[in-house]
């Protein structure tokens, strides 16, 4: 992997800060694409370029000027409430992109791999491998299945890396996420309604940008898992938070699923079994009180 050149889409997400952090360690050119100015903290082998990745023209000239040899695609629009409500939106930023970037990789004998979602199962009968079969519930899910079959039926080099739930902190943030909500609220004494029916293994931002730099440097190919290494409810996972950081439990109210009004319809059991990527691309994720020990020292060093 040596002296390649790398696109990653999505840059200015908390995921690909990381993915950009840690490939900062290795002899490789990073190209880093996302929306508005870069949000990406100094990086001396990274250079950011602000693109539409839904704009065939844009995606050309970045593949023509820096002969991509990898792609990295974190790119998408991950608020399933929001895809919900706004479902043409979610196909375009979830789809088209994708198509997009299928058309500049066959063109240039690029590898893509690409980020999709638990979402994409109805949540019946998890935790899922990766050979079982999808039936998502929303848009969200729907869109990313969608990409899901376009990138299986392109004729490039591809990897699909399946993620769920993702936690952490980086230095410039646009959005949060269930540790650093739970946390927030709780500090500001607000009291916060948590599902007791949906179970999940949550995933550590900087594991999962590992994993994906796995899939890079090992030129892997398929599908994988990259989640995390415990299986958890959404209330497990608050009270885990609240215990972390000595925090209030008894405002964190249980809550089923059906009485909190979302406009788009959530899997109630997922999670992700990782032996593959364990077994084939040597992916080791840190426990959840683990993954909350490193939030707790980034916080710290980003002084946030």
């Amino acid at each position: 992997m040596e002296n390649q050149t790398i696109l990653v889409t999505g840059a200015n997400g908390l995921v690909g800060q990381k993915i950009i952090e840690q490939l900062a360690k290795i002899n490789v050119k990073v190209i880093a694409t996302g929306k508005g100015p870069s949000r990406i903290p100094y990086t001396p082998n990274a250079i950011y370029i602000p693109a539409d990745i839904t704009a065939p023209a844009e995606i050309e000239l970045i593949f023509k000027e820096f002969s991509i040899h990898q792609v990295i695609h974190c790119a998408a629009v991950t608020n399933v409430d929001y895809c919900e409500l706004h479902p043409a939106e979610c196909y375009k930023g979830n789809v088209d992109a994708v198509r997009t970037l299928i058309q500049a990789c066959e063109k240039h004998a690029s590898k893509l791999i690409h980020v999709s979602t638990d979402f994409i199962f109805d949540g019946q009968e998890g935790p899922y491998d990766e050979d079982a079969k999808p039936n998502p519930l929303s848009t969200y899910g729907h869109s990313k299945l969608q990409a899901e079959q376009l990138v299986k039926k392109s004729k490039i080099s591809w990897a699909i890396a399946r993620t769920i739930l993702v936690y952490g902190v980086s230095k410039d943030m646009s959005r949060s996420n269930i540790v650093l909500w739970v946390k927030k609220s709780l500090e500001e004494k607000k009291p916060i309604q948590v599902v007791i029916d949906q179970l999940r293994t949550p995933t550590l931002a900087d594991d999962l940008a590992h994993g994906l730099i796995l899939i890079a440097l090992k030129n892997a190919e398929g599908i994988f898992n990259l989640g995390g290494k415990d299986k958890m409810t959404i209330f497990e996972i608050a009270m885990q938070v609240a215990k972390f950081w000595n925090l209030d439990t008894e405002l964190i109210k249980p809550v089923l699923s059906h009485s909190i009004q979302q406009p788009a319809k959530r899997p109630p059991i997922t999670g992700l079994i990782i032996k593959k990527a364990q077994n084939l691309l040597g992916y080791q994720p840190r426990s959840f009180v683990e993954g909350l020990k490193t939030v707790d020292e980034q916080l710290k060093s980003y002084a946030l």
